[in-house]
């Protein structure tokens, strides 16, 4: 592991907190700590037991690690523990978090909404759906074949009908599909997916906006992957330019601080472009804040207690890095991005292995299958065993399965080949040190294929 600057820059920064409370009288919290130091060398121990998540040869799964700063003022402010429910909890980190969620709002051009934090990026979506709910009662969720299964379980809780349409080859939603289901008369939101999980496609927002002008549903965009690509959209493909440029048209918006902010999980984010909808959030609680006659945040928010500490670590970090195209922060999602491009660039050239038909990522994860015209069997097989000699030599990827008419010149597949799916590799790069370890991943990845 590489050398860890928090311990030395939070040392200095608890000192500081610690003047801030100096006036009140010392007391000696009940701690043994040698039975404590006993259960941290165990605790050290057993997380050993996890992938490299950190490491730039991590290029599996969506894992960033949170940025230092993140981690120290996280940490700092687990010597409060602030609450964000409300400000008797949280006074320093509710301020936090509204300035922290404000500047993601002006991230996507919105200077008038309704925002907050969320344990996560279900429960951003939760919340979405919830109003969409409100304002159109019992009509129906529509979302992509490729948009995260949880919008359906969301929709399961919410008691409302949940239709997917067809992707297409680019894992986009397919409009045909989708405006086949509006004709229906009965949707009452869609949900736009910028970044699936899959393969990080990105749905076509402007166009379903335009359907939207028709047919009168809310527009849901869950972006908690891909949201902080508007940064760099300008180095994106045609599409997703003109997807991005949309994004302040819709209704709602979905994101995950925790996944490219650079945040400790869970650090999720809702906003809405319309405040009014704070209506339904309202509630009278007897028993609890009086000190406060400010809006509190457990007012806008399904969730009570939240940690105070996720606002604290994400106000940290923009302040670092402010969320500003051709900045810092933008230029480390710039730099995952060439690393995905360049990973791809190399695949089709090399006969072993088969990408995406319809091109390269969109984002910054690449899929391929190791395999050349084989069977969906032996495809299959065979990625499970590069997967296994990836890690052997410490190179941690990830599976998934796709349709098998992706990797095939315009969809072309006959039979039971045609509807298959197919397990193939995928790697998410997301790390701004993978583009520099670009070189050393293809050195492990080919070896694995030898």
């Amino acid at each position: 592991m590489t050398r860890d600057p928090v311990p030395g820059l939070l040392s200095r920064a608890t000192e500081l907190l610690e003047a801030e409370f100096a006036a009140l009288p010392e007391f000696e919290p009940a701690a043994d700590v040698e039975a404590m130091a006993r259960v941290l060398e165990a605790t050290a121990h057993r997380l050993g037991d996890n992938y490299p998540y950190f490491h730039p040869l991590y290029a599996g799964q969506m894992l960033k690690p949170p940025h230092p700063v993140a981690r120290a003022a996280y940490a700092l402010a687990m010597k409060i523990n602030p609450n964000n429910h409300a400000r008797d909890g949280g006074r320093a980190s509710s301020e936090m978090e509204v300035e922290a969620v404000r500047e993601i709002a002006g991230m996507f051009g919105w200077s008038e909404f309704l925002g907050h934090l969320t344990s996560s990026g279900t429960l951003a979506n939760l919340e979405a759906l919830w109003i969409a709910n409100q304002l159109k009662p019992g009509r129906k969720i529509v979302g992509s074949e490729q948009a995260h299964y949880t919008h359906r379980r969301i929709s399961s809780v919410l008691k409302l009908e949940y239709a997917e349409v067809l992707a297409d080859s680019c894992g986009r939603m397919d409009l045909d599909a989708l405006e086949a289901e509006l004709r229906r008369g009965d949707v009452g939101a869609v949900v736009a997916t910028l970044g699936t999980t899959a393969i990080g496609a990105v749905d076509p927002l402007d166009e379903i906006l335009a359907l939207r002008e028709r047919y009168g549903f809310r527009v849901h965009v869950d972006a908690a992957y891909g949201g902080y690509f508007g940064l760099i959209a300008e180095s994106l493909d045609e599409p997703a330019r003109r997807a991005y440029a949309a994004i302040p048209q819709a209704d709602s918006i979905a994101i995950d601080p925790h996944k490219h902010g650079l945040q400790p999980y869970g650090c999720g984010c809702i906003l809405f472009r319309d405040p009014a909808v704070g209506r339904f959030y309202k509630h009278d609680s007897p028993y609890t804040y009086f000190t406060s006659q400010q809006l509190h945040l457990g007012e806008i928010s399904l969730e009570c207690s939240r940690a105070g500490a996720a606002a604290v670590a994400l106000w940290a970090t923009q302040k670092l890095l402010p969320l500003v195209p051709h900045g810092e922060f933008a230029r480390g999602l710039a730099r995952g991005r060439a690393a995905a491009l360049e990973l791809d660039r190399r695949l089709r050239q090399d006969v072993r292995f088969q990408p995406l038909a319809a091109g390269g990522p969109e984002l910054d994860i690449v899929v391929w299958a190791p395999w050349h015209g084989a069977d969906l069997r032996d495809a299959s097989l065979t990625a499970q065993k590069v997967f296994d000699a990836c890690a052997a030599r410490n190179l941690h990827l990830a599976l998934v399965q796709l349709p098998h008419s992706w990797f095939l010149p315009n969809g072309q597949a006959a039979g039971a080949q045609a509807s298959g799916r197919m397990t193939c590799l995928r790697s998410v790069l997301m790390k701004p040190e993978h583009e520099a370890w670009l070189n050393e991943i293809w050195e492990r990845l080919t070896a694995a294929c030898a």
